[in-house]
């Protein structure tokens, strides 16, 4: 990833991540799985391109995937880039119909001023949070207050690096809204996902 952002080629493996992205969610709506939707990671260089825009609309349309179905995950540090055309662009995009996240929240810049002046809807709470949650005051505290923001700001919350029961039951207590993490599987190829969405699927076996 290090080598694709220092030689410019994140942004067409961006584009193409974003359009295999929208061409399975929308072969696993045609296969039933109606509530599926997707989240994109966009590099900081791709944010910055100007085409962003054209390529998400582009990816939409060839694809037939409602636009609600898509997020878009950005940094703190791409947020905090260029704040003005940082904020049209979001607008832009959620205009569209696209969802917003902020990701590894607490990382970056941990300007509360964002919260407010970008239109997000999803505010994805570091792994680095996450992973002591259940021995650590202090990362408990601060996914506390984390969730608490959000929720007064009208923002869901995704928890990363959720690995154990333990931490989901805190996250449940404290009313983070969804969880993300090898607890429930490690990444796996677009066939295994299909036949874990298919057996999840199916009505229980006759006992």
């Amino acid at each position: 990833i290090s080598l694709a952002d220092e030689t410019g080629l994140i942004v067409d493996i961006g584009g193409w991540v974003l359009d295999e992205a929208c061409r399975c969610c929308r072969a696993w709506h045609q296969a039933g799985f109606t509530d599926m939707h997707v989240s994109v990671n966009v590099s900081a260089m791709q944010f910055g391109q100007p085409r962003l825009l054209e390529a998400v609309r582009d990816a939409l349309a060839r694809t037939h995937l409602p636009s609600g179905c898509l997020m878009l995950e950005i940094t703190e540090s791409s947020l905090m880039e260029n704040a003005e055309s940082t904020a049209g662009m979001l607008r832009a995009l959620r205009n569209m119909g696209v969802r917003i996240s902020v990701d590894d929240f607490g990382t970056g810049y941990s300007s509360l001023s964002y919260l407010k002046r970008f239109p997000l809807d999803v505010i994805k709470i570091d792994k680095s949070f996450v992973r002591d949650l259940c021995v650590d005051e202090e990362d408990a505290a601060i996914v506390r207050a984390i969730i608490a923001l959000a929720h007064s700001m009208r923002r869901s919350t995704i928890a990363e690096g959720v690995e154990t029961q333990a931490q989901i039951d805190i996250l449940k207590r404290e009313n983070c809204e969804f969880f993300q993490g090898f607890y429930f599987g490690r990444p796996m190829v677009l066939e295994r996902i299909v036949e874990r969405l298919a057996a999840q699927d199916a009505p229980p076996a006759p006992s």
